[in-house]
């Protein structure tokens, strides 16, 4: 039975999964359905909203290497093979996940001892867009080899208006093990680069 994380905590995906290589990240939300009034609805026109889920890898430093250590719909795979982004969803829409990335932890280079899990809002600021108006996020751990789900971390609320980023999770390494942190907090962002440059 998966692990209901709360913002905060922390589990070992080694000791819960031991023998875990290939997990799948599960990333998916939903929107707040608005209402308007007028004949033909005031929110008609109103433009998707389209989350980006993205993986920045980092150093023991707590730093990003380069350009390649940011895998996102831009970039779907790690150089090492060991982190791959399935592709794109514009809008949210469907059960389950909306965006999937595949870590293969025997591949993940020693160098990289933390993988950040981050999803931002597209063209948020044109859009006028944020987490608050997003509901039933979650981010998952899928152990591949049988499909069973280790963990999911839920998040929505109040506490995002004006949040157009998100931490979501950190999966990282310590005393030779992999470790799960549930994170959830909200960043005010124009963009994956401006997440990227707070660990720059």
């Amino acid at each position: 039975m998966a692990i209901n994380l709360q913002k905060g905590q922390r589990i070992s995906l080694t000791k819960e999964a031991p023998g875990l290589k290939k997990i799948i990240c599960g990333l998916g939300w939903g929107v707040v359905e608005q209402t308007g009034g007028g004949l033909f609805g005031a929110f008609s026109n109103r433009p998707n909203y389209d989350l980006d889920a993205s993986v920045i890898c980092l150093g023991s430093n707590g730093k990003v290497g380069d350009k390649d250590d940011i895998v996102y719909f831009g970039n779907r795979k790690h150089r090492s093979g060991g982190i791959t982004h399935l592709g794109d969803n514009l809008t949210g829409a469907g059960e389950g996940d909306d965006e999937q990335i595949i870590v293969d932890l025997s591949l993940v280079p020693s160098r990289i001892t933390k993988l950040v899990f981050t999803v931002n809002i597209y063209d948020c600021i044109a859009r006028k867009q944020d987490f608050f108006q997003v509901k039933n996020a979650f981010v998952r751990l899928v152990d591949m080899s049988n499909n069973k789900e280790l963990a999911r971390y839920n998040l929505s609320g109040n506490e995002y208006k004006g949040a157009t980023g998100m931490i979501m999770a950190e999966l990282y390494q310590h005393n030779d093990e992999w470790k799960l942190a549930a994170i959830g907090n909200g960043v005010s962002v124009n963009g994956l680069g401006e997440i990227v440059g707070s660990y720059a």
